[in-house]
């Protein structure tokens, strides 16, 4: 991690100040990513799903799965939408909801979500600059990439934790992005 904002920044919608206002609401807007991705590019988002399964290490993972009940399954997925992959996102799920809200496993997760129109409340908790030189593979693209981590709820309870890196090819659509860190980590 390159830079990471102070999470009760975050919490309280400060974003940094240097961030263009579209990539302010992409970034640290409580609407769905994989909505906007579709609105942006006029293309349904397609789910390619790289790994779903148990997670007892939860090496990397935000501090805030620890909330969540045991045990615990991780899926990691990119997002595309036509030939371009615009998403990396992983997430942690108590097992029994996975089963329960993931049956289509290759669909986006705020489609099995709202399916059945139940009220859902996202908490944003995290904005970073990451790299990874499996990112710049995925993404076709060097790095630093903008990151975030929120958490659904339902009912007042935690049901999920999802971290999403998104490519600098957004920039077509959003225009021009910091991808430098230009304040110290917290």
């Amino acid at each position: 991690m390159l830079w990471e904002a102070p999470t009760a920044a975050v919490l309280a919608g400060e974003e940094p100040g240097w961030l263009p206002g579209p990539w302010r609401l992409m970034l640290l807007g409580d609407g769905s990513p994989t909505r906007h991705l579709r609105l942006l590019t006029s293309h349904p988002v397609a789910v390619r799903v790289s790994a779903m399964e148990a997670d007892t290490a939860l090496h990397g993972a935000p501090r805030e799965v620890r909330e969540l009940s045991y045990p615990l399954l991780r899926r990691q997925v990119w997002l595309e939408c036509g030939d371009i992959t615009l998403a990396w996102a992983e997430s942690w799920w108590n097992q029994t909801e996975a089963e329960q809200h993931l049956q289509d496993r290759n669909l986006p997760i705020w489609i099995s979500l709202t399916q059945g129109r139940s009220e859902l409340f996202r908490e944003v908790d995290g904005l970073a600059l990451v790299t990874a030189p499996w990112l710049e593979q995925g993404f076709g693209e060097p790095g630093p990439f903008w990151s975030r981590h929120y958490r659904f709820f339902r009912q007042g309870k935690e049901l999920t934790v999802i971290r999403e890196v998104f490519s600098p090819a957004l920039e077509r659509w959003l225009g021009e992005a910091p991808r430098r860190p230009l304040h110290a980590a917290s």
